[in-house]
């Protein structure tokens, strides 16, 4: 496949679609946040495929961005800024999960212990100091970057509309969901999410766009250019 602009937009929604829908399925089957999940070999694939995942999301959601840059103006901007430093920060704390927590259960099972409980939101018995501290931002980056990325792209009108709608709605849902939904249920809170990002993704991917005009010697482009009668085409 040659490198263009167009083709790389195209693997970015792509991106889109894949983090779109292990964003979707990985969530409400991850495992408990307990210390006996973490040797578990569901617990090292799961939270493996979540920094998949975040890769996927970080070249997804530039992709969605590129594709209306001229378009999504300031609102825009802030929207995707602040999705790619969630993203980016899930794709650390994801990554930690299965090459750093499984070798301390033994070394440190205060900080394995500490680490699930700010994932349920708990607190745990020990001080994890900033990284605490950035992963409470997380929530905040992923539900107000969904909002005004969402609004950006709606008012584009480049992409579907009702596809903006619901990523803009998906992160206030899931703030709702997470206080309403019991325990067991609220890793649902992601599908809105998903759903959206899958909808985006196959909107970029199948995109089709006219061909630009060729340029020629001396300006212009091959489909501007006019004949005198009697003159040779």
């Amino acid at each position: 496949m040659k490198v263009t602009v167009p083709n790389l937009i195209r693997a970015a929604g792509l991106s889109a679609v894949l983090a779109g829908a292990m964003f979707a399925a990985i969530l409400p089957i991850n495992p408990p946040d307990v210390f006996a999940s973490v040797n578990t070999s569901s617990f090292i694939l799961i939270t493996s495929l979540k920094t998949v995942m975040s890769i996927f999301g970080l070249l997804g959601i530039t992709g969605l961005y590129a594709r209306q840059v001229e378009k999504t103006g300031w609102l825009g901007l802030a929207g995707y800024l602040l999705l790619t430093i969630f993203f980016a920060l899930q794709m650390c704390f994801s990554f930690i999960e299965p090459t750093i927590l499984p070798l301390l259960t033994s070394m440190a099972p205060a900080f394995v212990e500490s680490t699930l409980a700010m994932r349920s939101g708990a607190v745990g018995s020990m001080n994890l100091g900033a990284l605490a501290t950035a992963y409470s931002l997380t929530s905040i980056l992923f539900i107000l970057g969904l909002l005004l990325f969402g609004i950006a792209t709606f008012r584009a009108r480049i992409l579907p509309r009702w596809a903006a709608a619901l990523l803009a709605l998906s992160g206030p849902l899931a703030g709702i969901m997470f206080g309403l939904l019991p325990n067991q249920l609220d890793q649902l809170t992601a599908i809105p999410t998903g759903v959206a990002l899958v909808w985006l993704g196959f909107a970029l991917f199948f995109e089709r766009r006219p061909p630009s005009s060729k340029a020629i010697p001396g300006g212009g482009s091959s489909s501007s250019i006019k004949h005198e009668p009697g003159q040779a085409a």
